[in-house]
């Protein structure tokens, strides 16, 4: 599964530089599959999106930080556990009941966005 950051989310930012697939977003920010990864050109996402990495996307969210599920491995090849959970101080970074992946998913994520 990804992790998703819920209204609770107080904007303080911790998570975001913590992310090592470059998912998080401040809310209202366009994001792109090429940041933080080795994407490049064509690329089709898990969910079936197919755009051009360096293509801007629309925010997930206006108001509050957010989660690129397509780029989420929960840290899987990175870390133990999910690092934006650890280091958010209200606890807003919870599991994504609508979006589920095994941990053989999540690598397989890990090395689609990373090359290996």
């Amino acid at each position: 599964m990804a992790i998703k950051i819920t209204d609770e989310c107080i904007n303080c930012g911790a998570c975001e530089p913590e992310c090592p697939n470059n998912a998080i977003y401040e809310g209202g920010s366009e994001w792109r599959f090429s940041d933080g990864t080795s994407v490049k050109g064509t690329f089709t996402s898990k969910s079936g999106l197919t755009v051009d990495s360096d293509d801007s996307q629309q925010p997930v969210a206006m108001d509050i930080y957010y989660i690129v599920s397509d780029k989420c491995t929960e840290c899987v090849g990175f870390h133990d556990e999910p690092q934006c959970a650890a280091v958010c101080p209200v606890d807003c970074c919870v599991d994504d009941e609508n979006w589920r992946e095994s941990k053989e998913e999540l690598s397989a994520k890990k090395a689609t966005l990373h090359g290996s």
